[in-house]
């Protein structure tokens, strides 16, 4: 297979900041992955993030390269494909995401079927997707609230002195749906004393409310709230789950870290069979990931697809939004077309 990468910088609508990052970030940058087999060409996407295995942009486009002999003739053969990446790049989530991805992309365009269907999966059972606000002031996430009136949910990030008074100004003036996503930024008993304070406003679910890896940190939160917990930064791989059973309700699967469609299936049965609830997340990706990833979505209980909605320079036309609901596109592969 013959493989090309460019970069692409996606610019935030809004700058956009999470409890563990000081700095609000405007821009985030993915490598386009290209594989061409027969005359077809398969697209990937990879967004490197330096908090998991400390990837970057440079990395990824070395793992690409590195790849190439792993990649083989035969496209069909994805489970031997990406046996060989993960056993070769142990630490490169998001370049082997990327690649899994164009890898699918190129299968279900030679069997020209979307993904979904090559997945055996009904595109009616789509969930509605989630639309988060990041940590800003209040005034500017109420403004920010007026433009998200269509999305009947939102992710509200908290993990910062005044969060309970910041989801409190929302609930004010919204009758939606809101999850809340500390990021790991509280202690374990600040995180019970926020989650008790922030139940009154009718809160669906609290994400990754302590640092990663404090199970037993986990297990008192839940023992000692009624709203659901999920984890997010503790959930990587499949492997991670049978530590997490009976310290969360639920997980958050990303591609990016998980290393792509086929490992998020993986967790998506892992997670329904150990009693744990399955969110999809992402990172801050174009259309491109974001609606490969959407074509998982009908296995979903929960849904925060909506990093494409967040950025003003989205190169794809890909999964669309209706009253939140994600409406998958027919196309062939992932179905994305360039803007």
């Amino acid at each position: 297979m013959k493989t090309a990468t460019h970069i692409i910088t996606l610019k935030s609508r809004y700058p956009f900041r999470i409890a563990r990052r000081k700095e609000a970030l405007t821009e985030k940058s993915s490598v386009m992955i290209r594989l061409e087999h027969e005359g077809v060409v398969g697209l990937g996407e990879a967004q490197p993030s330096l908090y998991y295995y400390g990837e970057t942009i440079e990395s990824v486009q070395q793992v690409v390269e590195q790849a190439i002999p792993l990649l083989g003739d035969n496209p069909f053969l994805l489970e031997d494909i990406l046996h060989e990446l993960n056993a070769t790049f142990p630490e490169a989530p998001a370049a082997i995401a990327g690649l899994d991805i164009a890898l699918h992309d190129l299968v279900g365009k030679l069997l020209n079927v979307p993904l979904y269907k090559l997945f055996g999966l009904n595109p009616q059972k789509t969930p509605q997707t989630s639309y988060t606000l990041g940590i800003d002031t209040i005034p500017a996430t109420l403004e920010r609230l007026e433009a998200a009136r269509q999305y009947p949910i939102l992710k509200v990030k908290v993990g910062l002195p005044g969060d309970v008074e910041m989801v409190k100004a929302i609930r004010e003036r919204s009758d939606a749906i809101i999850r809340v996503d500390a990021n790991c930024g509280w202690g374990v008993d600040e995180a019970i004393e926020r989650i008790n304070a922030l139940e009154a406003y009718n809160i669906e679910l609290v994400e990754q409310p302590i640092a990663a890896k404090n199970y037993e940190g986990l297990r008192k939160i839940r023992d000692n709230v009624n709203v659901p917990i999920m984890a997010d930064e503790d959930a990587i791989t499949s492997e991670d789950l049978p530590a997490l059973v009976g310290c969360v309700d639920a997980i958050n699967i990303k591609l990016m870290k998980c290393r792509g469609l086929r490992e998020a299936r993986r967790m998506i049965d892992t997670a329904h069979i150990f009693g744990m609830k399955v969110m999809l997340g992402c990172m801050s990706e174009s259309s491109l990931a974001i609606t490969a990833a959407a074509h998982l979505s009908p296995l979903l209980d929960y849904a925060d697809l909506d990093a494409n909605l967040l950025i003003s320079n989205d190169p794809f036309n890909g999964v669309k939004v209706r009253d939140g609901k994600l409406m998958l596109p027919d196309r062939s592969g992932v179905g994305v077309l360039p803007v």
